[in-house]
């Protein structure tokens, strides 16, 4: 180090394990019988150009997650393309306007239709190309490889081959799936690895080399090293290996134990040696990662079926205007002199009236082509790109500690965010900080610690809000006159609970702080606790927190204090609270445990050694570890630590004194979402421990599989007449504002799943710190048996005994009686295996989205993924999945929506999702700020979109038949072409990116809001038939009030009729201001944008017909002077346009003021008061809405307070009962 020297401990970490890490007798060692399928893989050590010699091709160890590669970037996207219905009819319709009975040029179809297309695909590229740089990226990392004769240099990644000896160095990533030969700790093999990218888990792994490559230590060592391993088939288990190594004519069985994953990474080791086993898309990382997808929205895919229904009716009407040309032609076009009927062309010949038809047919199919406009796709793509843009910049979702925004990686999915109904998040950096902060402890029956969780003090903001607002609410009741006073009492009598709630501002909070360390209660700091009347006990409970434990210590001459290296943050957390409490772990030798221990106020240190006789380690089965020691006194004392659970079973009738207190206290800090552990210690003879010994040591030296359980029996044995001293409670720091998000989700109606490849015990306590789980919440655990047993049993057995769990679990919610009864499901990757089969999965889903919240334990990635696709495809709901780590990537990919947090785990969440942001606290504003207004403005965008172009379209229709089918249009050729892309876009286009139905701080006051999305208030089909209806019915307005108007009389002072170029030109004016107005009637929220936009469009209608007039007859045609000559001094024409809009938006304008007025939605009540500023004159109704606009949930810390509260009415009304009972009558 820079500054300071560390000093550590040179130890035989093995001998420090009881369960995990013991060798057994190298002869009595038994290999693997490797036959049958899945075990075919053969890997020569040292000899990679052997595998292709013996026709043994393995992958290469680079690796791809992009989308896209060079070779099929452009089928694969013009296919994403072309899977839009509308982009397929465009091009047909190009190809047909080559044809010379089309009513358009070529050019003007096919260049559209290039545009949109090209548009689309280097948008797509663009973003794929940054999953690519960051491939790269990986691949391009360099890694230490043996190149022969003892010498290792840098290699790229990507140029590692299977058999290749690699060595990694202290906080490198491996490169690929490793046997571990050898490493840096003198003559043991042990390392550690963290496996955070791969399970989520933050401890520390301890893995071990075989004792016969022991002494491959350095280099040179492998000047002529050979061996050969056989084993199991690339698979996704992350758990399981199975093989065997030939070394020095030996056979030596491999166990998970041995192999190093790629993407985990080598900590508290300083190298390591390795030979490759997986490589690539081979290795298990990669054997868990899924295709990246081709996404589509909801809205997206439903935009389809109505360009289906529009395609449906353009066939009809192009069949209908085909029939009514066929009949023209046949039985009138001999009277038509004036098209020649001696010279006539072969579309108009009654003679070929079955060719004359299908030429009109195709000529009718491109005439109406604008029913299903191709800017649609345009201004859509223009509209998401702004709406991302708006996301990326929004200050609000900026990290300032990390300087990280949050960024559309895709704008694709924008309205997506809108409709999520359930979020499915990983743990460990996305809820959760990675780091342990000591809080509270129970000793001798005492509660020590005053400062407050974060879940604790919000929740008691949260109390108290909604205590001020029950008060309005007690008239329920019925009381005496002075009724008032027995709720005052049962609130001064909560106080008690509430007050230690907020979180202390005095001296004590002036110390430093402390990582690990959030304890603040002056009676045990500065050696206050030596004149407690229990001093004895509180001594014993921080000694054992100083020695129980298989920590490493770090000391630091500068600072002269200990830093510690501990399998698991919790360890960490007790070692810093026992020296921050004067008992602090100094050195650790192979059998001996020194602690300086503090304990007068005087300051004296004392070096106390305590000699370890025994470590019975943590296991997940256990859930506890102990150590035995002697101290110098002579005396042999058990100490012990574990889930209160198993330490309270294993108690003495003696050692219960403090039972009651301390469960008590347990419930209290599992209340506040604390993790809790029970330490307890039992005074061992000479001649017991002695006998125990002995049985233990023979249970040590057994070599089969009866060796752990054997271990186990005789571990069991001794931790047993336990006396209880104390509990400890830590908090896993939450990140900031992750319980408030929680809530607020819940609020909005949102279902959340947590997965985390962590143990049960920990996913647990995290459901409790964030509110997904509470005290009183009735858990449902499904499990399978023990290892044991699963070996034993069939599968078949397994599923049958999960699907009883599930159908008994089913079956008590249904006759559950309580209305606010909650329950939550607890899973773990075992029996996850087997319900996500075919015949279960269904069982499994329909119990999990019954329960308020589901907590999937000990997951694989690849679990992770499946279980998303499940949630995703049985309830056919939107699905968002949230992570930061490479173990997330799976389940980002598949579920609809990906959310990557930028964490301390690496960009390759980040790399896979559609949205990133900085925090989880985040998902709160993307999802109810701007998923609620994207869902919205994209919906009534594409309405209003089909609202228009049915208006426009039909006109042209109508007037064919009016002209006989002849296929003329009204309109002239740049009026049409100017529809779409000037004169009607850019007011959609602002409905589509500034829209707001509520602003953005209402919408989370009101999170209720956001469920408009989730029940597709705004593009279900009765509102889209509704639009296109309103469309149908302008077009036949637009027509007809136009041709009554202007048919068969004057129109000018000189007694001039209009000519189809005056009458195509005021029906265009008046759809111009009806859908100009209409979309004026829809907006909300005006700004000078959408002013400009609005009426911007109407001007340059007039603008354009005046500069289009002026231009010469060669290039205006008819239309040459018809503003400013023709219709402007025609009172009739502005007279028309003004009834002709005023009557196309009547009934709109009826329909939203009933609606308003009789049935209103909730955005309209709000609406309502914020323009009355109800809001700032009527607070108290202000907060008596926000609270009805909470979506009933079971989950967050309202669900908490709210259950709070029910408590205290419950207590208010059985006091009211008591005092009727007593009062005289």
């Amino acid at each position: 180090m820079a500054r300071g020297r560390r000093i550590r401990a040179r130890l035989r970490r093995s001998n420090l394990y009881t369960f995990g890490c013991l060798r057994p007798n190298v002869s009595e060692e038994v290999p693997h019988p490797l036959q049958g399928p899945g075990y075919s893989r053969t890997v020569y050590c040292n000899q990679p150009q052997l595998h292709e010699k013996r026709s043994l091709f393995y992958c290469k160890n680079n690796i791809s997650t992009t989308k896209y590669n060079a070779l099929m970037f452009f089928p694969k996207a013009l296919f994403e393309q072309f899977r839009r219905v509308a982009n397929i009819y465009f091009l047909l319709a190009a190809c047909l306007s080559a044809s010379p009975i089309s009513p358009f040029s070529a050019l003007s179809m096919i260049a559209p239709l290039v545009f949109v297309v090209g548009l689309s695909m280097a948008k797509e590229a663009l973003e794929d190309s940054r999953r690519f740089l960051q491939d790269v990226k990986v691949n391009r990392r360099k890694a230490s490889l043996h190149r022969g004769n003892g010498v290792f240099g840098l290699r790229s990644w990507q140029k590692i081959m299977v058999g290749d000896i690699v060595k990694v160095e202290k906080d490198q990533f491996f490169p690929a799936d490793l046997l571990l030969l050898s490493s840096s700790d003198d003559g043991d093999g042990i390392c550690y690895v963290e496996t955070m990218n791969l399970d989520g888990e933050t401890n520390l792994k301890v893995k071990r080399s075989l004792e016969a490559t022991l002494s491959l230590d350095n280099d040179e060592a492998f000047k002529d090293f050979t061996g050969t391993i056989r084993c199991e088939d690339p698979n996704p288990n992350l758990y399981t290996f199975v093989g065997n190594l030939e070394y020095d004519r030996q056979v030596y069985p491999l166990d998970p134990g041995h192999i190093l994953l790629r993407d985990s990474k080598l900590r508290n080791t300083e190298y390591i040696y390795g030979v490759v086993i997986f490589t690539g898309h081979d290795s298990k990382v990669m054997q868990n990662s899924t295709k990246s997808p081709s996404k589509r929205s909801t809205i997206e895919k439903k935009m389809d079926h109505i360009i289906y229904t529009l395609f449906t009716v353009l066939i009809l009407i192009s069949f209908i205007s085909s029939i009514g040309f066929v009949v023209k032609t046949k039985y009138q076009a001999t009277e038509w002199w004036y098209i020649r009927p001696d010279n006539i062309e072969y579309q108009y010949d009654p003679g070929k009236i079955g060719l004359a038809g299908m030429s009109h047919l195709i000529t009718a199919l491109i005439l109406y082509g604008y029913l299903i406009p191709i800017s649609l796709y345009v201004s859509i793509e223009i509209v998401k790109v702004l709406q991302a843009t708006f996301i990326n910049q929004d200050l609000q979702m900026y990290d300032e500690e990390t300087g990280t925004p949050a960024e559309a990686r895709t704008s694709n999915l924008n309205e997506e965010l809108g409709q999520v109904d359930t979020i499915l998040s990983d743990k460990t950096g996305t809820l959760t900080c990675n780091q342990m902060d000591f809080l509270k402890c129970s000793i001798a029956g005492t509660s020590y610690g005053v400062r407050s969780s974060e879940v604790e003090v919000a929740a008691a903001k949260q109390m108290a809000s909604d205590l001020d607002e029950e008060d309005s609410d007690l008239s329920n009741f019925p009381m005496q006159k002075k009724g008032n006073a027995p709720w005052e009492n049962v609130r001064r009598d909560e106080e008690i609970e509430l007050e230690p709630v907020f979180t202390s501002k005095g001296g004590e909070d002036q110390r430093p702080s402390i990582k690990g360390f959030g304890f603040v209660d002056s009676r045990l700091m500065d050696c206050n606790w030596s004149k407690d009347p229990n001093a004895a006990v509180i001594l014993l409970f921080f000694r054992i927190l100083a020695v129980c434990h298989t920590a490493i210590p770090e000391f630091n001459e500068e600072s002269d204090s200990c830093t510690y290296e501990a399998e698991s943050p919790d360890e960490g957390a007790f070692l810093v609270a026992a020296r921050e409490f004067g008992f602090e772990f100094y050195r650790r030798t192979q059998s001996t445990v020194v602690v300086r221990e503090r304990i007068s106020a005087s300051g004296q240190v004392v070096e106390r050694e305590y000699k370890i006789l025994n470590l019975l380690d943590f296991t997940s089965k256990r859930k506890r570890m102990s150590v035995i020691v002697r101290d110098e006194e002579g005396n042999i004392i058990l100490l012990c630590k574990g889930a209160d659970s198993i330490i309270f079973d294993r108690l003495s009738k003696n050692g219960k004194k403090y039972l009651d207190a301390t469960s008590r206290h347990l419930n209290e800090y599992g209340e506040v979402g604390l993790r809790t552990l029970a330490l307890a210690y039992r005074n061992l003879d000479e001649q017991e421990y002695s006998d125990w010994n002995n049985e233990f040591q023979k249970a040590k030296t057994t070599v089969g599989p009866d060796r752990d359980a054997m271990l186990e029996k005789v571990s069991d044995s001794m931790e047993r007449e336990l006396i209880l001293v104390g509990a400890t409670a830590v908090e896993d720091k939450l990140q900031k504002g992750v319980p408030q998000c929680i809530d607020k989700l819940a609020q909005a109606g949102l279902k959340i799943w947590v997965l985390t490849g962590d143990k049960m015990e920990t996913a647990i306590n995290i459901g409790f710190a964030c509110s997904l789980l509470r005290q009183g919440m009735k858990q449902i655990c499904i499990s399978t048996a023990n290892s044991d047993s699963v070996i034993n049993d069939g599968k078949e057995v397994i599923k049958g005994d999960i699907l009883t769990q599930i159908t008994n679990a089913s079956q008590s919610m249904k006759l559950e009686k309580d209305p606010h009864a909650a329950f939550a499901l607890i899973i773990d990757g075992k029996t996850l295996t087997y319900a996500l089969e075919d015949d279960v999965k269904h069982h499994f889903l329909a119990l999990a989205v019954e329960c308020a919240s589901v907590i999937c334990c000990r997951v694989s990635p690849k679990q992770k993924a499946l279980v998303t696709r499940l949630v995703k495809e049985g309830t056919g709901k939107t699905t968002l999945a949230i992570g930061d780590g490479a173990n997330d990537v799976g389940m980002i990919q598949e579920a609809d929506i990906g959310v990557g947090i930028s964490g301390v785990e690496g960009m390759q969440a980040v790399m896979a999702s559609d949205f990133s942001i900085a925090q989880f606290r985040f998902l709160e504003r993307l999802l109810v700020v701007h998923g609620h207004w994207c869902y919205k403005r994209i919906a009534q965008m594409i309405c209003y979109f089909f609202y228009k172009n049915i208006a426009f379209g039909l006109t042209i229709f109508y007037f064919e038949a009016f002209a006989g089918f002849s296929g003329q249009s009204v309109y002239d050729d740049w009026y049409m072409i100017l529809f779409n892309v000037v004169l009607t876009s850019l007011p959609v286009i602002s409905l589509g990116v500034f829209e707001q139905d509520v602003p953005s701080e209402v919408c989370l006051q009101f999170p209720a809001l956001y469920q408009q999305g989730p029940k597709n208030l705004f593009f279900d089909w009765y509102r889209i038939l509704g639009w296109m209806g309103n469309g149908l019915y302008s077009s036949l307005v637009i027509f007809f009030l136009v041709i009554i108007i202007f048919y068969d009389q004057a129109f000018r002072l000189n007694g001039q009729t209009a000519d189809m170029a005056a009458v195509g030109t005021v029906m265009f004016t008046s759809i111009i201001w009806a859908v100009n107005c209409q979309i004026a009637l829809t907006m909300s929220h005006f700004t000078w944008i959408q002013h400009l936009f609005v009426w911007g469009s109407i001007a340059s209608w007039y603008l354009f017909l005046l500069l289009y007039g002026m231009l010469s007859p060669v290039y205006s045609k008819t239309a040459y002077q018809i503003l400013v000559e023709v219709l402007a001094p025609a009172p009739i024409y502005w007279a028309a346009t003004i009834l002709v809009t005023v009557t196309c938006n009547l009934p709109y304008l009826a329909h939203i003021s009933f609606q308003r007025c009789f049935n209103p939605m909730d955005h309209h009540i709000i609406q309502e008061i914020k323009y009355y500023k109800k809001d700032i004159e009527d607070q108290h109704m202000w907060t008596r809405e926000r609270s009805k606009a909470r979506q009933e949930t079971k989950i967050g810390f309202t669900a908490r307070v709210e259950a709070k509260i029910r408590q205290l009415k419950g207590r208010l009304q059985k006091k009211q009962s008591i005092t009727g009972v007593l009062s005289p009558s």
